[in-house]
C-alpha cells in the first residue's frame, strides 16, 4: 500500500471516533436532558451521547424498608443508575439488611454506615464496595464498627485524603439515645474510630439529620430537624472554619442559618451546580414518610444563597408529584429526584428551570423508602481521541416526556 493510501485509510479510521468525540462535547454542553434529545438526531450524534452520558456519576440507592401491609422490613438490595443506556443495574446486595443507612462515594467505592436493622435495632455497623470491576465482584464486606456506637438517621460526607488505608468520611448525626448531643465525628474506616469534629445543637429528646452536603468551597450544609418540649421544630446550620485561612477539619464551628421559606420536615437537598444547597419536597406535618397521608407531602423546592450581605433561600419551580424523605443527586447540570411515596423520577434542568419526568422508575418490585444513596464516578472515555469501537443500534422509542 503506498503511503497517499495508508494516510487516506488512517484518516477514513479515525474520522468517525472524531466525530464521536464532538457529539460527545456538544451532549456535555446540553446536559444530561439535552444529551438525550441528541440521541434522536443520528447514529453518530447518538454513540458520542453515550459515549458523555456513561461518563456521567451514577446514582446508587442502598438498603431501605419494603413496605408491605404496614410492616417495615430492612432491604439489602443495592442498585445502580447507569445513564448510559438509562437503565438500573443490580449489584451486590448488602452483608445486613438495612433502613436509614448513611452513605457515602469513598475511594469509587460505596461505604454504608449504621442504620436500623431487623427488630427495629440500631447498628454500629459498617461496610464498604470497594471501587473497580474486581472489587464490585467481591462485594460488601464488612469493617470495624464505629466507634461511637449505633447511629441511624445520619447523614456521611466523604473527605478528600489519600493517607488512611481505607479512608475517612464526616458522619453527621446523633447517638441512637435520647439526650445525645449531635456532632460531626470524623470516621477511620480502616478502625471505626471516630473522632469529634464539632457539636450541632444542645441534647434534646430526638435529633434527625435530614440532609447536609459540602460545598464547592469546602463549607458543609446541614439540615436537621428536632423534637423537644414544644414539638417538632426545624433548622439550618453551615460548618465554617472558625478562622481565617483555616478549615473545617481544622477549626470548625457551626453557624445558624434561616429555615426554609415553607415549614417542612422530611427534607432532601444537594448542591446545585452553580454551588447553592437546594432542598426538595418534604412534609408539611410532623408525621414521616409511612405515618402521614400523601397530601402532606410537598411539592415545592428551595435554594439557599449563602451572601455576606444577608443568606437567603429562593423558591425553585415546583416538582411535578409531591415527595417526602426523596433520593436527589445533582448529575450533568441536572437534579435526579427519586421516590418519596412515589416509584417516579424526575429531572430538573438546572438551567432551563424546568422538570421532566425520567422514563424509568425505581427498580423495586415492592415499595420501598428510607434508602441511603452515593454518587460514584462513571466510565470516562473522553480527552483527546476517543478509543471506542461504535455499536450503532437504533434509538430508543422513548424520550424524557415533556
Amino acid at each position: 500500500m503506498s503511503p497517499t493510501t495508508r494516510a487516506a485509510a488512517s484518516r477514513a479510521a479515525t474520522l468517525p471516533e472524531l466525530c464521536f468525540n464532538v457529539w460527545a462535547l456538544i451532549a456535555e454542553q446540553c446536559g444530561f436532558v439535552g444529551a438525550f434529545r441528541l440521541m434522536l438526531l443520528c447514529k453518530t450524534a447518538r454513540e458520542g451521547a453515550k459515549v458523555w452520558l456513561r461518563s456521567l456519576p451514577r446514582l446508587v440507592l442502598c438498603g431501605g424498608f419494603y413496605h408491605e401491609d404496614n410492616t417495615h422490613t430492612p432491604s439489602s438490595e443495592v442498585w445502580r443508575l447507569n445513564l448510559g443506556p438509562l437503565r438500573w443495574d443490580r449489584m451486590s446486595d448488602l452483608t445486613r439488611a438495612r433502613g436509614q443507612p448513611a452513605c457515602c462515594a469513598v475511594r469509587g467505592g460505596v461505604a454504608v454506615f449504621g442504620g436500623v436493622v431487623e427488630d427495629s435495632e440500631c447498628t454500629a455497623g459498617v461496610e464498604i464496595l470497594e471501587g473497580g470491576p474486581e472489587a464490585e465482584a467481591n462485594g460488601f464486606k464488612a469493617l470495624p464498627p464505629l466507634s461511637r456506637g449505633p447511629v441511624h438517621d445520619s447523614v456521611a460526607i466523604s473527605i478528600d485524603e489519600s493517607e488512611s488505608e481505607q479512608g475517612r468520611v464526616f458522619l453527621i448525626g446523633a447517638d441512637d439515645v435520647y439526650g445525645s448531643s449531635p456532632a460531626v465525628h470524623k470516621v477511620d474506616l480502616a478502625t471505626g474510630a471516630c473522632s469529634v469534629t464539632a457539636l450541632l445543637s444542645p441534647p434534646v429528646n430526638f435529633f434527625a439529620v435530614t440532609a447536609a452536603a459540602r460545598l464547592l468551597d469546602g463549607r458543609i450544609v446541614c439540615a436537621s430537624e428536632t423534637f423537644g418540649d414544644d414539638g417538632y421544630e426545624g433548622s439550618v446550620e453551615v460548618l465554617e472554619p472558625s478562622e481565617q485561612g483555616s478549615t473545617i477539619e481544622a477549626s470548625g464551628q457551626w453557624r445558624a442559618l434561616p429555615f426554609t421559606i415553607i415549614d417542612r420536615h422530611g427534607i432532601r437537598g444537594c448542591v446545585l451546580s452553580d454551588g447553592r444547597f437546594a432542598i426538595f419536597g418534604g412534609s408539611a406535618g410532623y408525621q414521616r414518610v409511612i405515618g402521614g397521608d400523601i397530601s402532606t407531602c410537598l411539592s415545592s423546592c428551595e435554594v439557599l444563597t449563602l451572601d455576606p450581605n444577608g443568606d437567603r433561600w429562593d423558591m425553585l419551580p415546583p416538582m411535578r408529584e409531591a415527595r417526602n424523605a426523596v433520593v436527589c443527586a445533582a448529575i450533568g447540570g441536572c437534579v435526579i429526584v427519586a421516590g418519596g411515596d412515589s416509584n417516579t423520577i424526575e429531572v430538573y434542568e438546572e438551567e432551563l428551570g424546568r422538570w421532566r419526568r425520567l422514563p424509568r422508575d425505581l427498580p423495586y418490585t415492592r415499595r420501598v423508602y428510607d434508602m441511603g444513596s452515593a454518587v460514584i464516578d462513571g466510565v470516562r472515555e473522553l480527552g483527546g481521541v476517543l478509543h471506542m469501537v461504535a455499536s450503532l443500534t437504533k434509538p430508543s422509542s422513548k424520550e424524557l416526556e415533556c
